[in-house]
């Protein structure tokens, strides 16, 4: 799937969701934006669309996109959640968050899973997931604080 040219129908399709309107425009709108974005924020743009649309459609849809993996809920650190695009064509990977221009990058690396089995061989239980966000400045964004 490709960030830039990605098939929102087949998307949908493949999570089992039907392909309405504003469902299609959620993705449309977080596939052209860069960086994340608040479902006050997606909220505001999709009015412009949809006169009828209400925040809590827009958090349902957020969270049944989530829940398929299309896109990616951010923890930023004002405890407040964002969404981001992420079509995962790397396969399992976390992402570094400029906490000041809201860039979202990959990081293909997954250094957990050497801890898992640590963590599994101490207590004994299963571990099912994990999630792993690095927060900070992005070169850009650091240069600019530094000058």
């Amino acid at each position: 799937m490709n960030r830039h040219n990605p098939d929102f129908s087949s998307i949908l399709k493949e999570l089992g969701l039907k392909e309405t309107p504003k469902r299609r425009a959620i993705l449309e709108i977080l596939a052209a934006e860069p960086g994340f974005l608040s479902p006050e924020e997606l909220w505001r743009t999709l009015k412009a669309r949809f006169a009828t649309i209400g925040l809590p459609t827009v958090y349902r849809n957020l969270g049944e996109l989530a829940d398929g993996g299309v896109i990616s809920t951010i923890i930023h650190p004002n405890r407040h959640l964002y969404y981001y695009f992420c079509t995962r064509v790397n396969g399992h990977h976390h992402h570094f968050i400029c906490t000041s221009c809201r860039r979202v990058e990959d990081i293909p690396e997954c250094s957990v899973s050497a801890m898992e089995g640590e963590i599994i061989a101490r207590n004994g239980g299963a571990i099912t997931s994990h999630i792993v966000q690095l927060n900070g400045l992005c070169s850009d964004c650091l240069a600019g604080v530094t000058e």
